[in-house]
């Protein structure tokens, strides 16, 4: 399948606010490592080939490993991810299956444990922002290409 739509060309105005909005994330004061592992979970939950090509490539040129990438899908049963991520990813899973899974009290609390309120809103942020991105990519045709 092919781009259905310049979605930039066709709505410029909406496509700024949507980079504003990443250029903020980017911005925050939660770690990039961390902020790629989020966008790479919730891909793989919506099913985006598109953004998990693209963001599994921008973890690589960042350092990250081949183990890291490869276990996501299955990070609860892996040692390697810190703290700070695991719950990050398990909030990622909740907000990402919101319909399903909420955001339970436990869960704020374990979250806030490691991380202030503003980095709270920053992760619920970034969360939000990826799974955007990703209904953007499926609705508009996006494909992953080989690089």
């Amino acid at each position: 399948m092919s781009q259905r739509i310049s979605y930039n060309d066709a709505a410029p105005d909406g496509m700024k606010i949507m980079m504003d909005m990443e250029k903020y994330t980017k911005n925050s004061s939660i770690n990039r490592t961390t902020r790629e592992l989020i966008k790479i979970r919730a891909s793989q939950i919506n099913g985006c080939a598109f953004c998990i090509n693209m963001h599994t490539s921008d973890a690589r040129k960042m350092g990250e490993t081949e183990q890291r990438i490869y276990c996501l899908n299955t990070w609860e049963e892996c040692d390697f991810y810190l703290p700070e991520e695991k719950v990050a990813l398990e909030l990622t899973e909740h907000i990402t299956l919101i319909p399903t899974k909420r955001v339970p009290d436990d869960l704020y609390k374990r979250v806030r444990g490691l991380y202030d309120e503003k980095q709270y809103v920053d992760l619920v942020l970034i969360i939000n922002q990826i799974n955007s991105w990703n209904r953007i990519s499926i609705a508009m045709g996006n494909t992953a290409t080989k690089s």
